[in-house]
């Protein structure tokens, strides 16, 4: 029997259109805050390289203002660990960052960065901070998590939210199995990205994913609904998925 399902909202948006215009007007902090009155579990902020939406004060004022977990998506660089072990988030989970995308495209490659991935692991566990390691559905990448020790996989969605009809139930099966992989190895599986109202439920059912990570269409959606609406929907659809 599946567990209960954990919804982290990410509020990185939020500071998108802040940064739009400058100043500091939406605040990603009150968003955050808000979130969480409509029943969202734990947010989520990835600090980018370039600082483009989320930036160093919204950190520090997530870490000092939030009463429910905070989950900093990280690059793998020295720049970004230095900063997790300095607020000490309740979670810390490594993407894979390219200058040039619009949103983070696809899994970190864990098999193949073993060596930069190993100490970086280490560091984030022994300051009590949780590591995920966002990375695809593929039983390689799932064996390289359980060689670096990381306690959590979020596997990416993105594939999965693109297609459609036989494509997507083939990719959905493929989470699945990911998902009990991983989890009979002991790792904890959260999911994300590209998750939906309409497509939510079927990776909400799979029984070993634990939490979901969704951000940008539920940032939408609140322009429309407002942002309490859009997490409480969220949230129902998830439980009925359960």
């Amino acid at each position: 029997m599946a567990g209960p399902l954990r919804l982290g909202v990410n509020i990185d948006h939020v500071a998108t259109v802040r940064n739009a215009r400058g100043g500091g007007l939406p605040d990603p902090v009150r968003a955050a805050l808000l979130a969480a009155q409509a029943g969202a579990d734990g947010i989520t902020a990835h600090l980018r390289e370039d600082r483009r939406h989320i930036t160093d004060a919204d950190i520090a004022r997530l870490s000092a203002e939030l009463a429910i977990p905070l989950n900093l998506e990280m690059a793998a660089t020295d720049e970004m660990l230095a900063i997790a072990l300095r607020h000490r988030p309740h979670a810390a989970c490594i993407v894979p960052e390219k200058r040039e995308e619009r949103t983070t495209e696809g899994g970190i490659d864990a098999a193949g960065q073993h060596d930069r991935l190993a100490p970086m692991v280490r560091e984030l566990g022994a300051a009590n901070i949780r590591v995920s390691l966002f990375i695809e559905p593929d039983p390689r990448q799932i064996a390289a998590a359980v060689a670096l020790g990381a306690p959590v996989v979020e596997l990416h969605t993105g594939r999965y939210a693109e297609l459609d009809g036989e494509a997507r139930t083939a990719e959905l099966r493929r989470l699945a199995d990911a998902a009990a992989l991983a989890a009979k190895n002991g790792i904890e599986v959260h999911a994300g990205h590209g998750l939906t109202f309409d497509n939510v439920m079927p990776v909400a059912a799979i029984p070993q994913v634990r939490e979901l990570n969704i951000g940008h269409f539920l940032i939408g959606e609140a322009i429309f609904t407002g942002l309490e609406d859009s997490v409480r929907r969220m949230k129902a659809s998830m439980d009925e998925a359960r």
